[in-house]
């Protein structure tokens, strides 16, 4: 089978990314943008990020998940700590993250050491999500091979009635990870593929340098 995607050709026109524009502190930079975005109403799921991990294979590994807190120390998301992920982020912390906005032709790459957050800020968080989601947590043994989708169904099912009229705990190996970045990158369409390309970087004095890539 092959198919020539040659012609598939978009020209980038809608904004700038111009030195003046960036901030000392990439986070706000993020902040800023991430706000754009959202009052653009152009994306279905703005928090929605690219992981990418190194597995226990060697093999690197990209899977979509959702950001759910950034602070001025980095991006938080949660997920099964015995997940594939999971189990490659306990192996090697060096991860990349990664936001793209096509409706606004923007990009963010960030790259950065991946830990833990602590237990209570993960109670908390569950406590937050809905039950259901709250359930799912402890139905799936993620990454693990199932027999059938009819199995989680019945899992579930089983589960619901175990915890009727009852609290349902945080899981002890499920919870929050927060990427604590070392690199930022902004990409901003531009026309021509002479796109804008800024890059931060953490310094040894936790400043940040900033410089403009080629596209």
């Amino acid at each position: 089978m092959k198919q020539d995607l040659s012609d598939y050709r978009k020209s980038y026109e809608k904004s700038e990314l111009l030195e003046e524009n960036c901030v000392e502190n990439p986070i706000e930079m993020f902040r800023n943008w991430f706000l754009e975005v959202e009052r653009s109403e152009t994306v279905a799921e703005v928090n929605a990020m690219t992981l990418s991990t190194i597995g226990l294979d060697g093999f690197p590994k990209s899977r979509v998940v959702l950001l759910k807190k950034y602070t001025h120390e980095g991006f938080i998301f949660y997920t099964n700590y015995e997940s594939e992920k999971g189990l490659a982020m306990a192996e090697n912390q060096n991860v990349c993250i990664s936001f793209f906005w096509p409706a606004m032709e923007r990009q963010i790459i960030i790259k950065g050491k991946v830990e833990k957050i602590a237990e209570n800020l993960s109670d908390g968080y569950f406590e937050s999500r809905p039950r259901g989601s709250r359930l799912g947590a402890l139905v799936s043994d993620q990454s693990s091979v199932v027999p059938s989708r009819t199995y989680l169904e019945h899992k579930l099912k089983a589960l619901e009635a175990a915890y009727e009229g009852k609290e349902i705990e945080r899981p002890a190996y499920w919870g929050g990870y927060i990427v604590k970045p070392q690199e930022i990158e902004f990409w901003q369409g531009r026309a021509n593929r002479l796109h804008d390309r800024m890059r931060y970087q953490l310094q040894t004095d936790y400043s940040w340098k900033i410089e403009r890539l080629a596209p």
